[in-house]
């Protein structure tokens, strides 16, 4: 029997360049797809869909799912308080998801996208199981889309600790049907970088170097992004990879399966369903960073009791 340091899990604690070997028979099990609401018709009222993350990275989604169905009804939850979660502790993550799913869900969501990677990693199966009617769409780094486009097999996931650590994203190696060399680099610290909302802060710049660089020594030639909060600063990490590096991010993807869970009718609705915007802390903050990054203009509420 294969031991410990056998696993993906193992590996990425002695070593982040790990040789993944997948079994052509495994799929990803039928569990793990959201159960798929009734259609919607043109005479019913437009889905609600609540999305959260810990902080902004999540609006890299929220634009995915709003031009792809535009007239649904969308809340997006920022937990700014508790950001961002990939640098806490899982349980902190786990207890935050439990908690913010809850508050959407009582305020009319029929449908939840955790729009954070970690999140996803620590505490989707468990709210499935809490509440089963209700649809949860996560969002997991693209080594699916990676694979196709690697030419060389080698393939760098940037993520925060937790993600890659996770038994998740162990079982998400797993599932795929050939060879690759995978580098995981973890990176602590870049999203609260990015989280402050200046991208073209030095330390931040920095930090995008630092990882760009382990990730060229290791000759890769795909990168997934595996943290939302990373879709915002692709420009300049692609600047620092360099021309012959692909970079990967399933916000796009995460966004047709939100349209497969909830059903085609907000995709042709005539006018855009309402937007809502909330956080724990900082309303400004985010509501700065969703005009000027994405273009969205909502009012943000203070949520700081959730």
């Amino acid at each position: 029997m294969a031991g410990p340091a056998d696993t993906p899990r193992a590996a990425y604690h002695r070593n982040r360049t790990i040789v993944l070997f997948f079994d052509a028979a495994s799929g990803i099990p039928a569990a793990r797809l959201p159960p798929t609401m009734p259609t919607t018709n043109d005479s019913r009222p437009a889905p609600q869909i609540g999305v959260f993350d810990s902080g902004v990275g999540g609006l890299s989604v929220l634009r995915a799912i709003r031009a792809g169905l535009p007239g649904a009804r969308l809340t997006y939850f920022a937990d700014t308080a508790h950001a961002p979660y990939g640098d806490r502790d899982d349980a902190h993550a786990l207890l935050r998801a439990h908690r913010v799913s809850e508050h959407l869900i009582a305020r009319g969501a029929q449908a939840i996208v955790v729009a954070c990677n970690t999140a996803t990693a620590v505490a989707i199966e468990s709210l499935r199981a809490r509440w089963p009617g209700v649809p949860f769409v996560g969002v997991e780094p693209g080594l699916k889309p990676a694979l196709a486009l690697s030419r060389s097999g080698r393939i760098g996931v940037m993520a925060t600790p937790a993600t890659l650590r996770s038994d998740r994203f162990a079982r998400l190696c797993a599932a795929h049907p050939r060879p690759a060399r995978l580098h995981l680099e973890p990176c602590p610290g870049l999203a609260a970088l990015i989280e402050s909302g200046d991208l073209d802060a030095p330390a931040l710049l920095a930090a995008i170097d630092a990882h760009a660089a382990a990730l060229r020594r290791a000759e890769v030639d795909v990168v997934v992004l595996g943290c939302t909060h990373y879709v915002f600063v692709r420009e300049p990490l692609q600047r620092a990879l360099g021309p012959k590096v692909t970079i990967v991010d399933t916000a796009d993807a995460v966004a047709r399966q939100v349209s497969r869970v909830v059903g085609s009718g907000a995709a042709s609705a005539a006018t855009p369903g309402a937007l809502r915007l909330e956080a724990t802390t900082d309303t400004r903050g985010l509501q700065r960073i969703a005009e000027r990054w994405l273009g969205l203009v909502a009012p943000v509420e203070l949520e700081a009791q959730v």
